[in-house]
């Protein structure tokens, strides 16, 4: 007889159904597990004997073979612990076969049989959702689970448990949603005092999602300025807290089964590897521009970074997605994140301070920012430069707008956004639009067409900078609920395009 229980295997974020298959046959003894499983995959059968014996469940001196279907499919994780030892369970009549028809598990097997904690639970329920199984996890897993609704989700503690369970000897009761996770939003954007063009460019950046690049010395707040946007982005829509949960389940970075509302911040330090950037690696995990999704990825002292990891940043910033390729696989991760990005102007920071800056000035500045290459600068919608504070804003009481004051404009901009996108799924804010699309929701008329057609011819801009033009003043003029684009919009746009430029 086989016996067959049903888990998933993890291609990015997506479940793919595994069919784990034991059989008990006469021969040598052994346990074998098949069906390209990895290395912490072929230990399961060392976890599930002393998870046995634990349970006072001896195995038979005959030969045990599990496969896992398809067999073309990479296994890697310790999640499969629980699938595997409740098809030998099966395959011994401990557990009636029929129990398992309709169920989909995982979990990690402690040696006293305890189950321990995986990643993956959210996509797992969604698996289940779509092929009408229930759901077993371990406890700590099951409120992650339970928040797609569709599948019922349960979370025993032990293996007794579960076996228990799926004999019908003590049900377990279906497992409630996680409580929905808030970020204690502690920095609030009136504590930065002076910087108003600064401010404004951050607001249009969340409004419209537009990648802003700020250049300036060192303690001219571009750092604090960056960590004040969450503040000001309105809440992920449930399918965009979803999206977002759904990558932070797979790299197991959910706490408590709560999934969060709050856009995500990421600011990886500038000796991030590529793979930690885009993701990879061993296990082809997400990086941090997928952690991101929704968010806001944040890297200061751009520069600082290797340039193949700046680099690697365009293919996302164009597509809204990274492929990881292997050898036997190719995984997509969603990528579309708000770019912020801060750099010294120099090396030292005090280019423009001629009584501190270095005897290489202004070789220095040119040389320092060409470390970001062209193609890169040119995917930036907003360029600025970011001044010292001077010590009159320094002393004055108090900072500008709060936090919830620009939230609520960014959210009406956004709202504006998810209107005129709501037959275009392709697209979510304006920084998502191009072609056609880009056409027909940034018109221009004769005095703006003429303003654009003469910074373009001065300025040398590339087709990709003309368009990221008109999506940052489609969002200006959104924020000025102006309908239509005018000269005044472009020209600011414009100004925060223009004002950082590059000698290289």
């Amino acid at each position: 007889m086989v016996a067959i229980a049903h888990t998933v295997a993890f291609e990015g974020v997506e479940a793919r159904l595994v069919e784990v298959q034991c059989s008990i046959s006469p021969g040598l003894p052994g346990f074998g597990i098949v069906g390209l499983p990895d290395k912490s995959v072929s230990e399961a059968r060392e976890r599930v004997r002393a998870a046995f014996a634990a349970l006072s469940i001896a195995l038979p001196s005959r030969r045990i073979t599990v496969n896992m279907s398809p067999a073309d499919l990479p296994k890697e994780g310790s999640h499969f612990d629980l699938p595997i030892a409740l098809s030998v369970l099966a395959a011994l009549e401990i557990l009636p076969a029929e129990a398992l028809a309709q169920v989909l598990s995982l979990g990690e097997l402690a040696l006293d049989g305890r189950l321990s904690p995986v990643a993956g639970a959210l996509p797992a329920a969604m698996a289940a959702a779509e092929q009408g199984f229930d759901l077993l996890v371990p406890a700590a897993c099951a409120a992650e689970g339970a928040w797609v609704g569709a599948a019922s989700v349960f979370g025993p503690r032990t293996l007794r448990d579960a076996i228990d369970h799926l004999g019908d000897r003590a049900p377990l009761t279906p497992a409630q949603p996680g409580e929905a996770q808030g970020r204690d939003i502690l920095e609030d954007l009136d504590e930065v005092k002076g910087q108003e063009r600064a401010r404004r460019a951050i607001e249009i950046a969340a409004a419209g999602r537009h990648h802003l690049l700020m250049v300036g010395p060192p303690g001219a707040t571009k750092t604090m300025l960056a960590r004040r946007i969450p503040g000001i982005l309105p809440p992920l829509t449930p399918a965009e807290a979803l999206e977002t949960s759904t990558i932070h389940s797979v790299a197991g970075l959910l706490k408590n089964g709560g999934i969060s509302r709050d856009a995500p911040f990421c600011q990886p330090h500038h000796t991030a590897s590529m793979a930690a950037i885009v993701g990879g690696g061993r296990n082809a995990g997400p990086g941090q521009v997928s952690l991101a999704h929704n968010g806001v990825l944040f890297m200061d002292e751009l520069p600082e970074f290797e340039r193949r990891v700046i680099d690697a940043l365009r293919e996302p910033i164009e597509t809204g997605e990274v492929h990881v390729a292997r050898a036997n696989a190719h995984i997509r991760y969603p990528a579309r994140f708000l770019l912020i990005a801060a750099a010294n102007p120099c090396r030292c920071g005090n280019l423009a301070d001629a009584g501190q800056s270095c005897s290489r000035a202004p070789g220095c500045g040119a040389d320092y920012m060409s470390r970001v290459s062209g193609p890169m600068m040119d995917r930036f919608d907003m360029r600025m430069e970011v001044p010292q504070i001077s010590l009159e804003d320094m002393q004055l009481p108090g900072g500008g707008e709060s936090s919830a004051t620009v939230r609520n404009r960014v959210a009406a901009a956004r709202e504006v956004q998810a209107q005129r996108f709501a037959k275009h799924p392709q697209a979510r804010v304006n920084a998502d639009a191009s072609g056609r699309l880009l056409d027909e929701i940034a018109p221009l008329d004769a005095e703006g067409r003429e303003l654009l057609n003469r910074a373009a011819q001065h300025f040398g801009m590339t087709p990709r900078g003309y368009h990221r033009i008109l999506r940052a003043a489609r969002t200006i003029a959104d924020l000025d609920a102006s309908s239509q684009i005018r000269a005044p919009h472009l020209a600011e746009a414009l100004s925060f395009r223009l004002t950082f430029t590059r000698s290289d």
